[in-house]
């Protein structure tokens, strides 16, 4: 699993990174695709057979295990497309090849194969020469590929309930799986039993005698317990967890899991202290059970890596990342946004993010999963549900049906962003007679759900001039907090040369420490959750709250310590972090006492 660079591009929304690899490959950077939306691949794969004159044959709804047709078909097509990009890169016809001398500069200035290249050229060496060295030493980035593990709608043939295989996230991942990629599937959104236990069907992701697999897998988790209990479940499966993705809980894009207030900084540290523990504890349990399946056994010991990913934004950060926690690699996500020449963003919308300020980023409940989700304000795609609410028709038309995984009124599920849904939730509110605010409040609580399974995609469309009848133009974009940080449009060398400190493309002074600003995000979200949970608060909301208030005291010791001991990073900013984490533990004081105050008058 060679790496060219020490950063990826994890997957942003639905579309947004869906043609990524196509555009950042062949220059050795690693990206994400979703596999959520088989329609937008589809059309994707009709305009890129176009454009370089590839035969294209439609894979219609109406024919036999379509969705996972489908996928396949795209991946393989991005795949030889990334396989062609990248021999032209190392067909080398002169030595100031463009591409060529964009991979190099583009790579981190300590990369051996960077001083190796200056050399060659610097020493004169002949074409062929330099073609040979460039064939042995250069690497393309991985397709790698996203499923969310609870996006598994069952699907129907008429009436008729098709068997599990047949759902939407087992279908992803049969596409992806008969794909000719050698990649990895990342898991994310928790635990799919019945999803883990079909991966076992099939080969790819077995090891070989030497521990290499065909297709490998990326859990995507936010605390170290979690891992363990996953990287188990699959080891007696027989599959192998190759890399465990760490993500802060709300300091990221897209959909925001605040587990119980653990912090990214101190889950780290407990990956960095039990890495071995974890690899061999696993291992064990995967090795006993390839036996009992009379498999090949590796001889050698499989390996883990682990990356982390979520408000990172300077490369001092990314640094520190990779030294302090023994990192294999940083996510940066949000800020790729702005690359035009990595990511997939309609103009409208990019401007958007150009002008984006902290009060326009914003943890919402817009999405029908029912999860916290980054959202910006006034994106088109909320605009539009307003528009639709004025006009006293709340909910989408649900084209696509995604997430349509409420079985509350009807067998075949509903999403909760429809109109379906929407129309028969509040006529259900309307016989409870309630007073006028707490109707209010209920009503909102209803029609605040956007259509995001389209929302996430149109971009794409738009971008490339293609149809959106179905869909609507509303775009639903889904950025972190570190966009408030970024406001102009960059290249993809400007970026790179960011992440290496080569350039500085924050566009204000003011940035938090990625640390901290996950803290106060956290204690944002503390103090809205008590909010919330005041009127009506049990037992059980009782113990979340204080686990919550207990593990976030305990990340804030750990920040302290760290900075006190750190002797090498964030030299410059040291003071400022020590007495902002000191505020924080004042606010988190007082959260405390009001939560104690509130359980002792229950």
């Amino acid at each position: 699993m060679k790496h060219a660079h020490s950063f990826h591009i994890p997957v942003m929304g639905i579309g947004f990174t869906i043609d990524t690899p196509l555009k950042v490959a062949q220059y050795g950077m690693d990206s994400v695709v979703s596999l959520v939306d088989d329609i937008l691949l589809e059309k994707l794969r009709k305009m890129y057979s176009k454009k370089f004159e590839i035969p294209y044959r439609e894979i219609t709804e109406k024919m036999d295990d379509f969705r996972a047709r489908r996928i396949t078909a795209y991946l393989n097509l991005i795949s030889d497309l990334v396989d062609k990009k990248f021999e032209d890169l190392k067909n080398v016809a002169q030595e100031k090849s463009d591409e060529l001398k964009a991979y190099i500069d583009m790579l981190p200035d300590g990369a051996t194969i960077k001083g190796e290249f200056l050399k060659l050229v610097e020493n004169d060496n002949s074409i062929s020469e330099i073609k040979q060295w460039v064939s042995k030493h250069l690497t393309k980035g991985h397709i790698d590929v996203n499923i969310m593990t609870k996006v598994d709608k069952d699907n129907y043939r008429k009436d008729e309930k098709l068997s599990v295989e047949y759902n939407d996230a087992h279908a992803a991942l049969r596409g992806f799986a008969n794909s000719k990629l050698n990649s990895s599937v990342v898991l994310s959104a928790g635990m799919n039993p019945r999803l883990y236990a079909y991966m076992a069907k099939f080969e790819g992701f077995f090891p070989d005698v030497k521990g290499a697999f065909q297709k490998r897998i990326i859990l995507k988790v936010s605390d170290y317990r979690s891992a363990l209990i996953q990287g188990k479940f699959l080891a007696k499966k027989g599959l192998w967890v190759s890399e465990y993705r760490i993500e802060s809980g709300l300091n990221c894009g897209g959909h925001a899991f605040a587990t119980d207030g653990y912090l990214l900084g101190p889950v780290l540290a407990e990956f960095k202290e039990n890495r071995e523990a974890l690899r061999t504890a696993i291992e064990k349990v995967l090795k006993a059970e390839l036996e009992s399946q009379g498999r090949v056994v590796p001889q050698e010991p499989l390996k883990i890596q682990v990356s982390a990913q979520g408000g990172v934004g300077t490369q001092e950060e990314h640094e520190f990342l990779i030294e302090e926690y023994q990192l294999d690699s940083v996510g940066w996500g949000t800020p790729f946004l702005l690359v035009p020449e990595a990511t997939t963003v309609d103009e409208d919308t990019l401007q958007k993010l150009v002008e984006a300020k902290e009060d326009d980023l914003y943890l919402s409940d817009i999405s029908p999963l029912g999860v916290p989700f980054n959202n910006l304000r006034d994106n088109t795609k909320d605009i539009e549900k307003e528009v639709l609410i004025e006009k006293g028709r709340p909910g989408s038309s649900c084209p696509k049906k995604f997430v349509a995984l409420n079985k509350d009124f009807k067998e075949k599920g509903m999403c909760t962003a429809s109109r379906e849904y929407q129309y028969l939730k509040i006529k259900e509110l309307e016989e409870k007679e309630l007073p006028e605010s707490e109707y209010e409040k209920a009503f909102n609580k209803i029609t605040e759900k956007s259509c995001t399974c389209v929302g996430l995609g149109t971009s794409a469309l738009l971008k490339y001039n293609m149809d959106t009848k179905v869909e609507g133009k509303g775009v639903s974009i889904c950025p972190g907090p570190n966009m408030a940080y970024y406001s102009k449009i960059m290249t993809l060398k400007d970026i790179t040369d960011h992440i290496y400190g080569r350039a500085n493309m924050l566009s204000r002074t003011d940035r938090p420490n990625l640390f901290v600003k996950e803290l106060y995000i956290y204690l944002d979200f503390l103090k809205n959750k008590f909010e919330e949970l005041r009127v009506d608060m049990g037992k059980k909301e009782e113990k979340y709250l204080l686990t919550f208030t207990d593990n976030l005291r305990s990340g804030i010791r750990y920040y302290q310590n760290l900075f006190k001991e750190v002797r090498t990073s964030f030299e410059d900013i040291r003071s400022t972090v020590l007495n902002e984490l000191e505020a924080s533990e004042k606010v988190l004081d007082g959260l405390n006492s009001e939560i104690q105050g509130r359980i002792a008058v229950s």
